[in-house]
């Protein structure tokens, strides 16, 4: 990032790549998700990224949420593993840089054993040299990172970990419990899940992945814990997937179906406008939010609308 990139106001990150590649016709119901658009039409990737900018996002995120290296080995293209990130960062780059105004680019640093699997995380030892190998191979295309998704304290250290080694900003998001209980999905608290990370130095603290009703439950926690770093929330309007720990523990099935959930063309709310979520984005600024966005489901006219309501909100600079 530029040392002139700077906002007087919050800020506005994109909205979900892989609902956008699907409504643009973009088969993406693979082990990569996403990151398949890398390879078919990389066209169509940097269009979602402009119509992103042109919708009024500050920050457009790379399309690596799909490419960890076990992801890609189950597809049988692990050699293509440094490429695919490399496409991703490219295309993210140059929409940044044919924007008309100041945009970044946030490396998505996901999950890398699945979405929603606190019951999966891997050991520390083993996935900081996974994510230190991903934020290398990002880095010369970013202005940050966004260690995104993370179910548990645990995958969130492991993450940030490894971005912080490489000097650029880095927020963590964990994506929240769908009882709305403001809780992880691993069932830990917002403060726990802060005070894994806090001796690293990280400069935002993020919820994404999840209900618009379960961000505004964390927020004021999130607000709470941020001293001075960057607080926010970009939140799904899919339809939440089916969970049960309790269930996955004794053996009875897996605990995320998500394979039917992708089948169904991954559904969304019906009560989640443009409108209405941006009621959701406008409760996360009262408590304290200075980043907003949108996650799985949200398009440009989300972000759009939530353009409008931060070009109302009292103007704050960013603590990058």
């Amino acid at each position: 990032m530029s040392a002139s990139f700077d906002f007087d106001r919050p800020l506005l990150l994109d909205g979900g790549t892989g609902r956008e590649l699907l409504k643009r016709g973009v088969p993406i119901l693979t082990e990569i998700w996403s990151a398949t658009a890398l390879l078919l039409a990389p066209e169509i990737v940097r269009q979602v990224h402009d119509d992103f900018i042109a919708a009024g996002a500050d920050i457009v995120t790379t399309n690596t949420y799909g490419i960890s290296r076990e992801r890609v080995a189950r597809e049988g293209i692990e050699e293509r593993y440094a490429e695919l990130n490399q496409i991703a960062g490219r295309l993210a780059a140059e929409a940044r840089d044919a924007a008309p105004r100041p945009v970044a680019v946030a490396g998505s640093l996901p999950p890398l054993s699945g979405s929603y699997r606190p019951d999966k995380v891997g050991a520390f030892d083993r996935l900081v040299p996974l994510y230190r190998e991903q934020t290398a191979v990002l880095a010369p295309y970013v202005d940050l990172y966004i260690c995104e998704t993370m179910s548990s304290a645990a995958e969130g250290l492991a993450a940030a970990t490894a971005a912080v080694e490489f000097g650029k900003p880095v927020w963590v998001s964990w994506t929240l419990h769908e009882d709305r209980s403001g809780r992880l999905r691993s069932g830990e608290t917002i403060a726990e899940a802060v005070a894994a990370i806090a001796h690293l130095p990280v400069t935002g603290y993020l919820a994404n992945c999840c209900a618009p009703e379960s961000i505004g439950a964390a927020m004021p926690d999130l607000a709470a814990a941020a001293g001075g770093r960057q607080v926010g929330g970009y939140a799904n309007t899919f339809l939440p997937v089916s969970t049960d720990w309790g269930a996955y523990s004794k053996g009875k099935h897996d605990a995320t179906d998500w394979k039917s959930y992708a089948a169904a063309a991954l559904p969304l709310r019906d009560d989640l406008s443009p409108e209405i979520f941006a009621r959701h984005a406008e409760g996360w600024h009262r408590c304290g939010a200075t980043v907003i966005g949108g996650c799985c489901g949200a398009g440009p006219e989300h972000i759009a609308q939530l353009r409008a309501v931060l070009d109302a909100a009292p103007a704050k600079p960013p603590a990058w």
